[in-house]
């Protein structure tokens, strides 16, 4: 279904319909590809994110369906057309693309510190752009820098959060095959996600929304980061689909 672009009930309604030469090819290198341990979004150069299609490579992380809830985390919160957001460590563009795509904002922004991620992620929005209700904006830079001088109605991340020891542990299909750098935060973890939680506060509005993933092992440790932090208020911890805590949210004061 990814290589031809289709729904997966396509599939099953046209199992009979001929397939092209070209076609072919490319589905015997994906499967080659396969074969030698490349993860499927990596052997295709397509995964599902919510709503949209998106080409990846081993320049982005793989999209997790875990990390669309972070989505309907910032539309149930942050429902106004004029409000500008930003999506921190946009990667292949999911998160950012998948609010313009869903939402009218005034404005999308989206950052990374790869300059080979944001290729990804202009290749996305290159295509994507027709069905897009908002702006989007492609920076680089690390975590907040790009924003200088911005008013932001909402920052979301899913920022780098396994720590270097926790890397070893990592599926050789995540270890071996996704950038380290969308992966990994020093030695606990942490660095990038406290990074925005110090930081955030210069550029929200009062009442602006933060919005995070972070490792369900250390959704409470964040959280006590923002309870004492006087800047936040309404500091939350959500689940995932599997229950697991996975989000932390909270406003500026």
């Amino acid at each position: 279904a990814g290589l031809l672009d289709v729904p997966r009930s396509w599939l099953s309604l046209n199992c009979d319909a001929p397939v092209a030469a070209d076609f072919r090819a490319v589905a015997l290198t994906a499967a080659r590809r396969l074969a030698a341990g490349v993860p499927i979004a990596y052997a295709v150069g397509r995964t599902t994110f919510r709503h949209l299609t998106l080409d990846v490579d081993e320049r982005v992380l793989i999209p997790r369906p875990e990390t669309e809830v972070l989505v309907d985390v910032v539309l149930a919160r942050c429902g106004l057309r004029t409000a500008v957001v930003a999506d921190i460590g946009t990667g292949s563009g999911a998160i950012a693309l998948s609010l313009a795509f869903e939402q009218s904002f005034g404005r999308v922004i989206a950052t990374d510190i790869s300059m080979d991620a944001l290729a990804v992620a202009r290749k996305n929005l290159d295509r994507l752009a027709p069905t897009l209700k908002s702006p989007v904006e492609l920076r680089h830079g690390s975590v907040l820098a790009p924003l200088a001088g911005e008013r932001l109605d909402a920052i979301i991340s899913n920022p780098p959060y396994i720590s270097f020891t926790e890397a070893a542990e990592l599926p050789p299909g995540v270890r071996d095959w996704e950038p380290a750098v969308a992966l990994m935060a020093a030695a606990d973890g942490l660095s990038v996600t406290r990074q925005l939680v110090r930081t955030a506060p210069d550029y929200l509005h009062a009442g602006g929304l933060l919005a995070m993933e972070v490792d369900t092992r250390r959704a409470g440790v964040v959280a006590e980061v923002l309870l004492v932090d006087e800047r936040y208020r309404e500091v939350e911890v959500l689940t995932d689909l599997t229950g697991r805590e996975r989000f932390v949210a909270a406003r500026r004061v």
